[in-house]
């Protein structure tokens, strides 16, 4: 279940390290970090998985996976 939710993990020069943002869970702007990318995706796929179980556990619905269009994105 928690492979249905996604996380934008992108460099941050001021950290020096990868920053995490899990977008279906937004009241935080970054959730985790790593100081390698393959860290950060490890990370974060972590607090997926603990965000999942809590929500559980709460009885509360998860968020709604973001969706991306079917068709191929045009590049200009």
């Amino acid at each position: 279940m928690s492979d249905r939710y996604c996380m934008v993990i992108q460099w941050s020069d001021e950290d020096n390290c990868y920053l995490v943002h899990l977008p279906e869970f937004p009241w935080q702007q970054f959730h985790t970090h790593g100081k390698s990318y393959e860290e950060a995706a490890k990370h974060g796929q972590e607090v997926i998985e603990s965000l999942v179980e809590w929500y559980q556990e709460q009885g509360k619905a998860l968020p709604e996976p973001i969706t991306f269009p079917q068709k191929p994105l045009k590049v200009a």
